[in-house]
């Protein structure tokens, strides 16, 4: 273990626990905007009693979300300060308006939306909701975007650098539209942020099968499945196409993760695609390759199914991501995304035939099914960045040239295992109070 491994997994460690709250804020807001905007429109107050029960929990995720997030921007200069000297002319840029902006709108809003009730009309405690949410995925926009120059660089220069033994030139901003607009952003984006609308309505979905299989609150909770079935339905068919899009776009621009991903060590023309591949990275081959379908590796990635593909044993050894952990990744990803979409669509057809009584064992499956989308998130960020590998900035600047110069292992080691018992106490009191408040249930209170 060196500094660069070690902080390596100590920036896997924290990003990874942080996008455990980051994608259900994205939903869940949605889903609180639209109950809330429900009952001013409805002023039915079961519509302001789910307002209120999925906001609780959405604040509780919320505030744990912050707090995990702010220890990433430390490591960009502490772990990371080679990286920070050579980019951060470009990725300095979205990440202050992400603070500036985005930020301190959903900082004031979420105030007014705590505060607020009685206080303020029911259309503008609506409205900070709404604020709310458009402000945490606005959030994501500009973190993603900066993620999205990270794997296709577009808009730099390359000036110079004198006096430094690692690293010679230094990336600056020449063309600020070309970053806000890169396609590789803007397909992250919107793959990310409905997939987090699928963490939301498969989180109220099991929460409500859970009441529901118990008796408590049966309009309450059928009302909350229901509409989380729509959601999760339509979100899960969307995440399949962005997926699709975002596929296509890294089969242009990142060419040795596309060829991780799908296993392929020889270039080939109309590259076929087997549904089980046993990778051996040893070999440089796959040492299983069964039920192939022809071409269809290339149609997928180029929409042309006589598309050339590129092999790994084309491109140089020392430009070749891990592969068993990139291909074994997405696989199970894709996997749990099909799956998903067929729970949502049972969901869907039971809510609205209100069959619930008629399907405890699929009740069951949907409190059991709350991980599946958490865990599809990870599998995707994970077959993401270390596709990229060893890249940080993809043809840009390797990993292993951006960390910092000026740490020693030890520091890196105090401060991973640090982390590591402060993220896994959070969690603790994460899954202790959205567990607590979930089976406490609606407040018969409507005030306050």
């Amino acid at each position: 273990m060196d500094v660069l491994t070690l902080s390596r997994l100590q920036f896997a460690i924290t990003s990874g626990f942080h996008f455990i709250f980051v994608p259900l804020t994205l939903g869940l807001s949605v889903l609180v905007a639209y109950m809330e905007w429900q009952y001013v429109k409805t002023n039915d107050d079961i519509w302001l009693r789910m307002s209120k029960f999925w906001g609780k929990l959405f604040l509780i995720n919320f505030a744990l979300g912050i707090v995990t997030g702010i220890t990433l921007e430390f490591q960009f200069g502490m772990n990371w300060a080679e990286y920070s000297k050579y980019v951060g002319d470009i990725f300095g840029a979205p990440l202050a308006i992400e603070a500036t902006l985005a930020f301190f709108l959903e900082s004031v809003f979420i105030g007014v939306w705590i505060f607020g009730w009685n206080k303020v009309s029911k259309k503008m405690h609506a409205w900070s909701i709404t604020i709310v949410a458009f402000a945490t995925n606005l959030s994501a926009l500009w973190i993603l975007l900066a993620n999205g120059w990270m794997q296709n660089p577009v808009g730099a220069k390359l000036t110079e650098i004198v006096n430094n033994p690692l690293i010679s030139q230094r990336a600056e901003m020449a063309d600020f539209l070309a970053v806000a607009t890169n396609p590789s952003g803007w397909l992250k984006f919107f793959h990310t942020t409905i997939s987090g609308y699928v963490v939301a309505a498969f989180f109220v979905m099991g929460i409500s099968a859970w009441h529901i299989l118990r008796k408590n609150e049966l309009r309450f909770f059928k009302l909350s499945f229901q509409k989380a079935a729509i959601f999760g339905l339509v979100s899960c068919i969307l995440v399949i196409l962005t997926g699709d899009f975002h596929g296509r776009n890294v089969a242009r621009t990142q060419p040795t993760k596309l060829a991780a991903i799908e296993a392929i060590w020889e270039t080939q023309q109309g590259a076929g695609l087997s549904l089980i591949v046993i990778p051996d990275e040893a070999n440089r081959k796959n040492s299983v390759e069964w039920l192939t379908i022809p071409k269809l590796s290339s149609l997928l990635s180029y929409g042309d199914p006589n598309a050339v593909i590129k092999g790994l044993n084309d491109f140089p050894d020392d430009e070749i991501p891990p592969v068993s952990i990139t291909f074994y990744s997405f696989r199970v990803m894709a996997f749990l995304g099909f799956a998903m979409i067929l729970i949502a669509a049972i969901a869907v057809y039971i809510s609205k035939k209100d069959r619930f009584e008629g399907f405890d064992k699929f009740l069951k499956i949907a409190v059991w099914a709350i991980p599946l989308p958490y865990l599809a998130g990870q599998l995707g960020w994970i077959a993401a960045e270390v596709g990229r590998q060893p890249w940080i900035v993809y043809g840009m600047l390797k990993t292993k040239d951006a960390v910092s110069t000026s740490i020693d292992l030890t520091q890196v080691i105090i401060s991973l295992v640090a982390f590591t018992l402060l993220y896994g106490s959070l969690g603790v009191v994460d899954i202790y109070l959205l567990a607590k408040y979930s089976k406490q249930g609606p407040s018969d209170q409507l005030a306050q």
